[in-house]
C-alpha cells in the first residue's frame, strides 16, 4: 500500500483555502488580472486579457514552478517534463542541500524522490518544495505585486529551508512583461550547507522549449556580445537573452541578474534551452554553509519581449530595470 503524504497535503489544504480574482485597489483599472484556482493548484497572470504566465503549486508537484511562460504572441516559449530531462520545470528554482548531519537532498532532482520509482514517478514526492500561502497582494495600473512563502521539505515532512519568493510584474504594452523577482532562502531549521556541483544548477533555472532553443533555430546572446553555448556558457555576463522566430514571429525571453546580486558571476546555457545565472564563483560549485537564522537572496528580471535582442531593446531595458526605470 503506497504511503500517503498527509502532513504535506494536510498543510496544503489548511494554506490555501480560498480561490478567485484577486481585485486592484479601489479606483484602479489594472491591466494585469491575478486568479487563483487552489483545486487545480494555478495562479494565472493574464496581461491586457491574455494569459501570461502560471504559477503551479498544487499538492502533487514535486516543485513550485512558473508554466507555461507564453511570448507576447501567446506562444507557450518554455517547457516542463522534457526528454530527456523530465525534472526541468520550465521556470523554477532550487539547489543541493544538507540541513545539519542529515543526507544532501537534491531538489533538483526531487521528481525522482517518489516511491514509484525514477522510470515512472508519481506523487507524493518525499523531498519537494511546496507553496505554504499567498500575501501581499497590490495591483495598480500597470503593475502587480504578490508574495509567495514556500518551504522545502525532505523525506515527506522535515522542512529545511524557508523560501519568500516577491513578485512585481510590469505590463509594458504590446504584450511584452517584465517578471521581477527575489527568491529568499532561509535556514530556519539548522544550518544548512549548499553542496551542489558547477555543472547542475543555477538561480534560477529556464528551460525554453524546442521551437524556442538554438538547436531550433534560436540565439543566445549575453550582455558582452556571446552568442550561443559556445560563447556564453560560463561566462561572465550582466544578462542573458533566448530568442528565435517561431510561425513568423520573432520573440524572446532575457534574464537580468539585478546589481544586487554579489557579482560577477558566470552562467549556465545549453544551446537545447536550458539557461540561468550562477553564483560568484567562490559559492559556485564550492560548499558553503548558511548558519541557523542566516539567509541568501537572488534577484531577477524575466522580460519577455517582441523581435531578437535587438528589436527587443534588452540591453536598454536592462539599463532601465537596474536604474529603478522598469
Amino acid at each position: 500500500m503506497k504511503k500517503t503524504n498527509l502532513p504535506f497535503v494536510a498543510a496544503f489544504i489548511g494554506a490555501v483555502a480560498s480561490s478567485g480574482a484577486i481585485a486592484a485597489e479601489p479606483g484602479a483599472s489594472s491591466r494585469i488580472a491575478l486568479n487563483r484556482d487552489d483545486e487545480k493548484g494555478q495562479l494565472k497572470v493574464s496581461i491586457d486579457g491574455s494569459e501570461a504566465f502560471v504559477f503551479c503549486y498544487g499538492a502533487d508537484q514535486d516543485l513550485a514552478h512558473f508554466y507555461p511562460v507564453r511570448s507576447p504572441a501567446g506562444q507557450s516559449m518554455t517547457v516542463q517534463h522534457p526528454t530527456p530531462y523530465p525534472h526541468h520545470r520550465s521556470f523554477w528554482f532550487a539547489d543541493k542541500v544538507r540541513l545539519g548531519d542529515r543526507r544532501a537532498v537534491e531538489f533538483y532532482g526531487a521528481l525522482y524522490s517518489s516511491e514509484s520509482g525514477r522510470g515512472d514517478p508519481k506523487p507524493p514526492f518525499r523531498d519537494h518544495v511546496r507553496m505554504v500561502e499567498f500575501s501581499g497582494e497590490k495591483l495598480t495600473k500597470d503593475q502587480a505585486e504578490l508574495g509567495i512563502k514556500l518551504l522545502w521539505e525532505m523525506d515527506d515532512d522535515v522542512p529545511v529551508l524557508d523560501e519568500s519568493r516577491t513578485l512585481r510584474i510590469v505590463a509594458l504594452g504590446d504584450g511584452e512583461y517584465l517578471l521581477d523577482v527575489t527568491f529568499t532562502l532561509t535556514a530556519s531549521h539548522g544550518d544548512v550547507a549548499f553542496v551542489s556541483d558547477a555543472v547542475h544548477y543555477a538561480w534560477p533555472y529556464i528551460r525554453m522549449n524546442s521551437e524556442f532553443s538554438v538547436d531550433g533555430g534560436g540565439t543566445i546572446t549575453n550582455s558582452e556580445g556571446g552568442v550561443n553555448q559556445k560563447g556564453t556558457h560560463n561566462m561572465i555576463a550582466r544578462w542573458v537573452d533566448y530568442s528565435n522566430t517561431v510561425d513568423e514571429k520573432t520573440s524572446g525571453l532575457a534574464i537580468f541578474s539585478h546589481a544586487d546580486n554579489a557579482q560577477p558571476h558566470k552562467w549556465l546555457t545549453r544551446d537545447y534551452g536550458c539557461f540561468g545565472p550562477r553564483r560568484i564563483d567562490q559559492r559556485s560549485g564550492k560548499p558553503f554553509t548558511l548558519k541557523q537564522g542566516e539567509s541568501i537572496s537572488r534577484r531577477v528580471g524575466v522580460l519577455v519581449h517582441r523581435g531578437d535582442v535587438n528589436g527587443g531593446k534588452v540591453a536598454a531595458r536592462y539599463r532601465q530595470y537596474i536604474d529603478g526605470e522598469l
